[in-house]
Parts: structure tokens; sequence; C-alpha cells
């Protein structure tokens, strides 16, 4: 909360490079399916992918991490790929005290993997619809969807005894708008929190869902549920927002992401692909000792974050992003949709 109010202090005085509020560590890039939607990796990609680091190189890149923040999203490809994955929890836990551990997996493999759970304070499992048909569509590679529902049920039953929160994160694309009604169905007869993205291309959104009615009366129907109050993550001004397509202040280095290698990319992915003088792979966290010392190099090679941005309409920029802009809507969303404990809405980034 202090890194929050320090953040907004700043963007008083036109400030627009912000304090992270959380590191999103991408434990590999390897990848076990190929949905189409996905731009970066799928196994298809695998071949280019980078190896996975040994558990000690991992827990170097980590040890840095945590000297500038106490939240870690672990991320993928597929982290559940990871075979010293338990072991890494458990001392990023114990031994590391981050405060507060995510982790974004597809949910192919939690059947196997349920130790893992007691280490984590949210478990996030993209899964884009029940419906088996619509899965193979965008998939590419074949998905166990009867294996992955029953390890997420098994899951969701374990969130009391292991004290985390489980959210499912469905990408919105034409083949799936039918099908996330019935997903939040599901999620509310699992006390599951449910997760909206609209996809995008080249970071914007997706123009087939710019120019569809039905997203349009999906994003509204869900507006409606979540003031009924339906367990959907997100905030009202997220939601609207994904509504009417509106550009909004991106403020990305509020979750700067972190290679497998170490490499910090700054000041965000989306500019960092691009390979612009704004952005790119700044240093390696494995060649310094601290966060702050990482984080300077980066803004001596590539200077402030940009004061014109808006294209992209992911969660894990958009969210942020727009909380640490409205703290009134900020304090409302806590207060009325998300306690403390189990959401906290200023670092949800689900990417």
């Amino acid at each position: 909360m202090l890194t929050y109010a320090q953040n907004y202090l700043q963007l008083r005085q036109g400030v627009r490079t912000l304090a992270p509020l959380l590191a999103v560590y991408y434990l590999t890039t390897q990848c076990n399916l190929n949905c189409t939607y996905c731009e970066d990796f799928g196994a298809r990609r695998n071949s280019e992918a980078q190896e996975i680091p040994v558990l000690e190189a991992t827990l170097e890149i980590l040890r840095v991490i945590r000297t500038g923040m106490a939240r870690i999203w672990l991320t993928g490809g597929e982290p559940l790929l990871v075979p010293h994955l338990p072991e890494l929890l458990q001392k990023a836990r114990t031994e590391l005290k981050f405060r507060e551990i995510t982790l974004i997996s597809n949910g192919t493999l939690l059947a196997d993997r349920q130790d893992i759970l007691p280490y984590l304070d949210r478990l996030v499992i993209s899964l884009d619809s029940l419906e088996t048909q619509t899965l193979d569509a965008i998939n590419l590679t074949p998905l166990p969807k009867d294996d992955v529902i029953q390890a997420i049920e098994r899951a969701a039953a374990r969130q009391n005894k292991d004290r985390f929160r489980l959210i499912i994160n469905a990408v919105i694309t034409p083949e799936t708008i039918a099908g996330i009604e019935p997903l939040l169905n599901f999620c509310l007869q699992n006390q599951i929190y449910l997760s909206v993205s609209p996809q995008s291309f080249n970071n914007w959104p997706q123009y087939e869902l710019l120019v569809s009615d039905e997203y349009r009366g999906l994003i509204e129907n869900l507006i409606t549920h979540k003031k009924r109050g339906a367990p959907l993550l997100g905030s009202m001004a997220y939601l609207k927002t994904l509504l009417v397509q509106q550009p909004y202040e991106c403020f990305p280095t509020l979750t700067p992401r972190v290679f497998p290698n170490g490499w910090l990319l700054y000041p965000c992915r989306p500019m960092e692909k691009d390979e612009a003088e704004q952005g790119g792979q700044a240093v390696n966290l494995r060649e310094v000792q601290t966060w702050d010392q990482a984080w300077n190099i980066a803004r001596q090679k590539y200077g402030e974050a940009p004061a014109a941005c808006g294209s992209c309409f992911q969660q894990c920029y958009l969210e942020p992003s727009l909380m640490q802009t409205k703290p009134l809507q900020y304090l409302w969303e806590r207060l009325r949709y998300h306690p403390a404990r189990a959401i906290d809405l200023k670092t949800y980034a689900p990417g």
C-alpha cells in the first residue's frame, strides 16, 4: 500500500515511471499447448524457447527481485513443466519470504501437481470455455478438458485448507463469446473467480471483437452480473473500458517482466518486442545485486516510460494502471467486491 501511495503522489507531480507493485517472472517460455491467440509462446515455438534454468539460477534471479518488491507472479509458457517447481515455490515462500505468490498455468498438468497449492496465494488457470469443440478450435493441441476441469474442481475444494484463491482467466475470442457465461456459472458453483481479457492482435483488441454486437452484449451482461455479486474478477472501470474500448493511461512499469534467463524487459513486453529505442532487454538480473541497480540501468538505457501509450488492452497492464489512477474506485472495489485477503486489484496482472 505504501508503494501505491508513493506512486500516486508521483503521478500528481507528473512522474510516469512508477515503482513496481509486483514482478512477473517467466519460469519458462516452453509450453505444451498451441493457443491460436498466443503471440509469444506455444509448443510450435518450443524449438526457439529458452532452456528452463536450474533451480539455483532461478532463485538467484528471484533474490534480486525480492530486494525490490514482495509480490511475484510466476508464469510461462507453462510453469508446471518446470521439474523443480515445488521446491522453488517452497524456497520462494520460506527463504525469500515473498508475501504474495501467484502462479499462472493452463491446468493440463495440474492433476499431478496438487503439491504446489500450499505455497500459493493465487492460482490462475487459463481456461476459455467448457466446450470441447471450442477448446479444440482455439488450442490446436488436443486439450484434456475433462482432466483439467476435474483438477480445477479438486483444487477449488482445497482453497480454504491451503489458503489460496483460485481464478479462471478466459480470453474472449469470437469463438469463446458464447461460452463465457456458462464458465461464470461453473465458477459460481465452485467458489472460483472468473477473469476475462479480450483477444488482442499486435497489442490491439481483435478487430472482430471491436465490431461485434455479441461481444458488447457479453460485456454488458458481465457488468450486470458483477453488480449482482457474481465472482467476476476485474474492476468496474476495467469492464467499462472493455465495453467502449476507450484509450487509457498505461503505466507499464507497475508490473515489469523478467525472462527465465534473467533479462529485465523495460518498460514492458510489447515495447521490448518492437525493438524500438524506447524499450528492450535492459539488464540481466544475474549481473546485479539489487532491483534498484537493475531499474536504474534500465532507465538510463531507455529513458523514462513513454508519456502516451494506450494501445494495449491486456488486463495485465490495464487493470493495475486503472487502479493506480483511480484511488476512490480502488478503495470501493476492495470494500464492495474484493475483500483484501481475496484479491487486490492494484496487483492483478494475469499475463
